[in-house]
């Protein structure tokens, strides 16, 4: 048993590829935790998408074993945490776990624009923060100038900033000591009645929902029977323990610790994070604040390419969301694509992952439709209504009002890419809402619509900053719009899964684009194919792709002309027919590759 005063609980905080997890690698690797032979790199990206992809979608935690130079025992639990802004919802999460932070940059690129968001978080939860300065091994690494930096944009002090290279080790028994020294280890009352926080939770296929938790105050034991005080539902745990990062059983979890339990649970919905566990026959006074929830921005339908499959994908995705509680669900019904579900998630990236999961983890081939935002549309009555779907919108709105969500972003680049920026912004109808300069590097505010930066913001800003710029933002509020609702015609009927709500000034040229791409996509049938882009009630597109054609006339050798226009005309009313009663074809790519427009 371990003293709480020898307890520290800590979260790695930084921007994307500043080096959390090779950090993490490097404190596992120096106290002697898992042997040199289970050792590999980014050991707590447990996931095959974390591996490939070079970033950290789930925070994990490990707990170390310290030995300090006076031989005093530490007992140090760590979660390492997501850098991207999609993945924020984590980071939150695990500064509520946890009393202090590491605060990594990297002393060659500097202070980028998610590190001011972590920060912000980190401190919102009255963190104690360590500076590290990272990859201080490389020539280009300029520590004097980072520290400068931090000090003008974070307003931290670098006095006691750390000198560390997550991959050579330098610096990480400094940074050990000033764990021990510098954070403050937990204050919780180990003779009150259980009261923890559930952290995360996620799905097991051979024992059931492993619950992650942090032990406020008193105890929690094997055997112990628990409750939920969300849900009321009471368990029995069956196992505990704390991670290695593998799971290591253990008879007891004392006060300050963060480990795991689990009790043949198999109802997905009794396990929601941010819940307080206490135990059953002496409950605690007072629930925990628990977390603040996760308010999806991006929203978008699933649907199964086989419909005879929607219980399984349904069986999926409650599975998933249990592992992932900022993704949300709802059963939809689409008169192209049959029954799935409308999908939220917290950002673009988000979505890819949760499909590359669904289609990986659980074998489904999936059609996606148009990512959208929330709408709100406000009638005559001043009441009003939110739109998850852009189906939901009035055709003609007339007598409404539609306001749209904007957000606050930050956006961190190299002066000399500026104008370029600039001009990606104003022409997603963004308004600069300030500027400063550190060094050589510019930090723009801008206010822009969350609905122009869901598709290829992004990218775009990749590309004309060269790769140098960084990009976060925070939800602002909702503001009145000039939007309109385009919907697609195929052969006069509407695609629900290509309907989507654009800016007015946007509309005919966003239209006559998708209609040129499905004109790309759809194959040719034996009928000719109207494709038609509709919105305000006018059509303000058209393609048609043309009939395959046989030639009825080819065994007419000579003979007088009527007999051949005979024929053509008995083929050209056949043709009308045809498409008066049949059916188009569109491949399941044809969504995904519309939607995918310069």
């Amino acid at each position: 048993m371990i003293a709480q005063k020898n307890i520290r609980n800590f979260s790695i905080i930084a921007h994307i590829d500043h080096g959390k997890s090779t950090l993490s690698d490097r404190l596992i690797q120096n106290t002697g935790r898992i042997s040199e032979r289970e050792m590999k790199d980014q050991i707590l990206d447990s996931m095959d998408l974390e591996r490939e992809r070079g970033i950290t979608i789930k925070a994990q935690t490990v707990q170390l074993q310290y030995v300090d130079g006076n031989g005093d025992v530490y007992i140090l639990n760590l979660i390492d945490t997501p850098g991207h802004v999609d993945f924020g919802y984590e980071v939150s999460r695990s500064m509520f776990a946890v009393e202090g932070s590491i605060l990594v940059v990297d002393s060659t690129q500097g202070v980028e624009a998610q590190t001011l968001a972590n920060v912000h978080m980190s401190l919102d939860a009255n963190h104690e923060i360590i500076i590290a300065l990272n990859k201080t091994d490389l020539p280009s690494s300029e520590p004097d100038r980072v520290c400068k930096q931090i000090e003008e944009i974070i307003g931290l002090e670098t006095d006691e900033a750390l000198m560390v290279s997550a991959k050579t080790g330098k610096g990480i028994a400094e940074l050990l000591e000033a764990i021990v020294l510098k954070l403050p280890p937990p204050s919780g009352n180990e003779e009150a009645p259980l009261r923890a926080l559930l952290v995360d939770s996620w799905y097991d296929a051979y024992i059931g929902v492993v619950i992650m938790l942090r032990i406020v105050d008193g105890k929690v034991r094997k055997g112990m029977k628990i409750k939920m005080l969300a849900t009321d539902a009471t368990y029995t745990v069956d196992r505990l323990g704390y991670f290695t990062p593998r799971m290591v059983d253990s008879e007891i979890l004392d006060t300050g610790m963060i480990g795991f339990i689990t009790g043949s649970i198999r109802q997905v919905s009794d396990t929601k994070v941010g819940d307080t566990i206490t135990e059953d026959k002496m409950p605690c006074d007072a629930a925990l604040p628990g977390f603040k929830p996760s308010q999806p921005v991006v929203f978008c339908g699933l649907f199964p390419v086989d419909n005879s499959l929607f219980n399984d994908l349904r069986a999926a995705i409650s599975k998933l969301q249990l592992n992932d509680s900022s993704f949300t669900f709802e059963i939809e019904n689409s008169t192209a694509l049959g029954f799935g579900f409308r999908c939220g998630f917290l950002g673009m990236l988000h979505m890819d992952i949760i499909q590359e999961r669904l289609e990986r983890e659980y074998n489904f081939d999936l059609i996606i439709t148009a990512p959208s935002v929330v709408y709100r549309v406000i009638n005559q009555n001043n009441t009003v209504s939110d739109i998850y779907n852009p189906l939901d919108l009035p055709e003609n709105m007339s007598g409404y009002r539609i306001q749209e969500p904007w957000i606050a972003a930050t956006i961190m680049i190299p002066e000399e890419y500026i104008g370029d920026v600039l001009a990606l912004c104003q022409g997603k109808r963004g308004v600069q809402t300030g500027m400063s300069f550190s060094g050589k590097c510019a930090v723009l505010e801008y206010r822009l619509p969350l609905n122009e930066i869901v598709f290829d913001f992004y990218d775009k800003l990749k590309s004309v900053s060269k790769g140098y710029a960084s990009f976060d933002y925070q939800l602002a509020g909702y503001e009145d719009g000039d939007l309109l609702r385009i919907s697609i015609l195929i052969n006069e009927e509407p695609i629900d899964a290509l309907c989507m709500v654009v800016h007015r000034e946007t509309a005919e040229k966003r239209g006559r684009a998708l209609c040129e791409k499905l004109k790309t996509l759809i194959p040719r049938h034996m009928f000719r194919i109207p494709i038609q882009a509709a919105a305000g009630g006018r059509i303000i597109a058209r393609e048609t792709i043309s009939a395959m054609r046989k030639d009825v006339t080819a065994k007419c050798y000579g003979g007088d002309v009527s007999r051949k226009r005979k024929l053509l005309d008995k083929q050209k009313e056949g043709k009308r027919r045809m498409r008066q009663f049949g059916s188009v074809s569109i491949p399941q790519n044809a969504f995904i590759q519309a939607l995918k427009l310069d």
